[in-house]
């Protein structure tokens, strides 16, 4: 079974994150943020990643922050070398008004490239700013190359929603195991 789990402790937080790579998709979440824990339910349901998380802290922006860490960390951990899967993943989902894209890849380098679009300073009770860091933080701690855009969209919601919606495909897709495939899946025999 490839699932693993992270436990962080600091002075600004205390954070718990379980993830079960090969499950149906489920979500226990409470991290204090509304909107972030209907981000990780989405993740999660879309997925099809079992993932608990609990995070208690200080500021809403440590909390974003350090369950972004541990949850990269987490679904790393529970890749394990990354032996046998997919590694390259790609995706769109669309949310009413709105169209996002994601791209991955699971190489252990980390990029990113998050663009999506959001106009307002808000969404529900999570400042936009700490959306682009959450995507950005779990792409770097993730140990991934994560392209995630909107296309176009009218409403910040949307757009979010559209764009978590489509890296959990990309993820999915990317965490697969291929069973053609025999060792990790890079010409240079390493990740």
């Amino acid at each position: 079974m490839r699932a693993d789990e992270v436990y962080r402790k600091t002075r600004e937080t205390e954070v718990h994150v379980k993830v079960n790579l090969d499950a149906e998709g489920k979500a226990r979440v409470n991290t204090g943020v509304s909107f972030l824990d209907h981000m990780i339910t989405s993740l999660a349901t879309h997925s099809l990643i079992d993932i608990t998380a609990t995070v208690k802290g200080d500021l809403r922006h440590h909390a974003v922050e350090d369950l972004a860490i541990c949850l990269g960390e987490a679904l790393s951990k529970a890749l394990g070398n990354r032996e046998g899967i997919t590694r390259f993943g790609n995706a769109a989902a669309p949310m009413d008004c709105s169209l996002a894209f994601s791209i991955v890849d699971l190489i252990k380098r980390p990029y990113f490239k998050i663009d999506l679009k959001l106009r307002g300073k808000k969404i529900e009770d999570m400042p936009t700013e700490d959306i682009n860091h959450f995507f950005e933080t779990l792409a770097t701690s993730l140990q991934a190359n994560v392209h995630v855009f909107v296309q176009y969209g009218s409403n910040d919601h949307h757009k979010t929603e559209a764009a978590i919606k489509a890296l959990a495909l990309s993820l999915r897709q990317a965490m697969a195991l291929d069973p053609r495939r025999k060792g990790v899946p890079s010409s240079k025999g390493v990740i």
